[in-house]
């Protein structure tokens, strides 16, 4: 899952994809490079960031959505149903929540009627507060707790398990060794019976641990957490650097298949 943020204020590409025309040229590069689905969004989740009205973010999405929806699968990262109804209009085929369904009482609904997959992702608290002391006693518990919450919230909407993938949220309301134990418990998360998706593409935590604080620079450790992820049987990564990551899929699945014929990644 190629990351495409038409943003003036992501972490790591806030303004570089504004203009329509370099960010449809971006989803065509990342697809050619690899991406299965481009994952679009108009509001930046960051840690500390305001939130973006619905109307501002469909103005942002106006020209770039469709356009790219005709160059690659597109899921539409989204909390408001406004939003998505828009860009499941527009062409895209799946929705991207970080609120897991609570910011907007109307996105379940919606998502039953359309029968689209839909994200659901952990995140303590809001993107304004969520980095605050966030504090857990066992958190690869609590986060599985809380996505079966929801995945059982999404089924008394009509939206069945088979539509749902989960999303620990690394990096929303996580210190580093919330990260990394999250990371390390994906098979935790899969005993819910859905794909999970990771998410630690250029983070905070890689940079903790690597001394990088160029988040443009921090393709060996989302490398490196994408690979640790897939080994405990994560199979959708929402990453930056979407050739890279590809090759290195490729790389480590033809290793665990040498001697049956199969070097695709997973």
């Amino acid at each position: 899952m190629g990351v495409l943020n038409v943003t003036p204020d992501s972490f790591s590409d806030g303004g570089r994809f504004l203009d329509p025309r370099a960010a449809v040229a971006r989803a065509a590069e990342m697809t050619r490079k690899g991406a299965d689905i481009i994952d679009i969004g108009a509001e930046s989740t960051r840690p500390g960031s305001d939130r973006v009205p619905p109307g501002e973010q469909i103005d942002r999405l106006r020209e770039v959505l469709p356009a790219a929806a005709g160059e690659a699968v597109v899921s539409i990262d989204t909390t408001r149903a406004q939003v998505a109804r828009f860009a499941l209009d527009a062409g895209a085929r799946m929705v991207n929540d970080v609120s897991a369904g609570r910011d907007d009482p109307e996105m379940f609904p919606l998502l039953s009627a359309r029968e689209v997959p839909v994200i659901l992702m952990h995140m303590l608290g809001g993107p304004k507060t969520m980095q605050v002391e966030p504090q857990y006693e066992d958190v690869v518990s609590e986060v599985r707790s809380f996505l079966a919450e929801r995945l059982a919230a999404a089924g008394r909407a009509g939206i069945g398990p088979q539509r749902c993938i989960l999303d620990p949220g690394i990096g929303f309301g996580k210190r580093l060794e919330h990260n990394l134990a999250l990371l390390r418990g994906v098979g935790t998360l899969l005993e819910l019976g859905c794909p999970v998706l990771v998410g630690p593409s250029r983070k905070r935590f890689i940079g903790e641990l690597t001394g990088q604080t160029d988040p443009t620079r921090r393709l060996g450790g989302t490398v490196a957490a994408c690979l640790a992820a897939w080994r405990r049987g994560a199979t959708i990564f929402r990453v930056h650097d979407v050739g890279e990551l590809f090759g290195a899929l490729t790389v480590a699945a033809a290793v665990e298949n040498a001697g049956f014929g199969e070097n695709s990644p997973p």
